[in-house]
């Protein structure tokens, strides 16, 4: 498999100083055959503070930035951490495969689940190739063809959502972009069996909503959720895209945020450092919380858990001002 490349962060700085310290350390440890274990775990701890004070304090924006990082895990880096047993499949059976949405049968526990997700790429050319996780019309009907098949044997839906938007290219247009995603939309609606939805990096538009309708909507901790991102916003509201930082405060794209406005229903903890820090853990502790939500949902009768749905949806946007 091929290493992707992290970008960069200054506000990530302080923590790859002191992790480079700690490696010269061990370095000189092994060639010098001298025991510094005192001066490492002293570094080590100090580094678990600047790495706790760091995330726990961080903007909108650095959040956006953090989950657009090259070795953030994508939907098929999770599959071995929350799937006993998968298989991914192919085609929209109209003779498409878009690389940049996903999908597959898996077991999680003791449920057969069919699992659609969008899929960056882990280097430039992997990214050329799954189009930087922007799905097709292709796409789409491909993560529709798969829930059908959930829905018509019965197998709970799991979606992944990790995208900066749809392919807004002439060609997606051409091939029905807009009425991909609204059929999805209006589809998933209607489906009887569970939905889970999990918005592990950038939901971003209605690239996110495509596979984005579910009984739950869970959220990775420093995911970010946005009707468009904050450069674009920025754009449009100020004609300016450097003030990108006011838009992504005004947006409340953090999962806090949307846990409030109640637009998702369960925030997932990440590994202090983010989920590239661990996948591994990140992808143990999102299993135990799609288990739990499941295992809830399978006890609610389907009508109900289709009226839940819908109205879950209807309340959004929904507020009261004060005279």
């Amino acid at each position: 498999m091929t290493t992707r490349k992290s970008l960069s962060l200054d506000f990530l700085k302080p923590v790859l100083e002191l992790e480079y310290e700690i490696q010269q350390l061990r370095k000189i440890s092994k060639h010098q055959q001298v025991s510094l274990e005192k001066e490492i775990s002293f570094f080590r701890k100090q580094l678990s503070t600047i790495k706790y004070n760091i995330f726990q304090s961080l903007t909108p924006l650095q959040r956006l930035h953090l989950v657009r990082q090259a070795d953030r895990p994508t939907t098929l880096d999770y599959m071995p951490y929350i799937m006993n047993q998968w298989l991914e499949l192919h085609g929209d059976r109209g003779g498409k495969d878009d690389p940049a949405l996903v999908g597959g049968i898996g077991k999680l526990d003791n449920h057969t689940v069919i699992f659609v997700g969008h899929q960056r790429g882990k280097d430039t050319k992997d990214n050329v190739l799954r189009n930087f996780g922007m799905a097709s019309p292709g796409g789409y009907r491909k993560a529709l063809r798969l829930m059908q098949h959930a829905n018509q044997f019965n197998f709970p839906i799991l979606t992944f959502i990790d995208t900066p938007g749809a392919w807004a290219g002439i060609d997606a247009e051409k091939l029905g972009q807009g009425e991909a995603i609204a059929v999805n939309l209006r589809e998933m609606f209607s489906f009887d069996v569970p939905i889970i939805c999990t918005i592990l990096g950038e939901g971003g538009s209605g690239g996110a909503l495509g596979i984005g309708i579910g009984d739950k909507i869970l959220m990775l901790e420093y995911a970010v959720y946005t009707v468009a991102t904050p450069e674009a916003c920025a754009a449009i509201l100020w004609k300016d895209s450097k003030r990108s930082l006011d838009a992504a405060e005004a947006l409340k794209i953090t999962s806090a945020d949307l846990k409030i406005l109640g637009i998702i229903d369960e925030i997932v903890k990440e590994p202090v450092g983010g989920s590239q820090s661990n996948p591994y853990q990140a992808g143990c502790i999102l299993k135990e919380s799609l288990i739990i939500e499941l295992n809830i949902l399978a006890k609610i009768i389907p009508s109900k858990r289709k009226e839940l749905r819908y109205n879950k949806f209807r309340k959004i946007g929904t507020f009261y001002e004060g005279s």
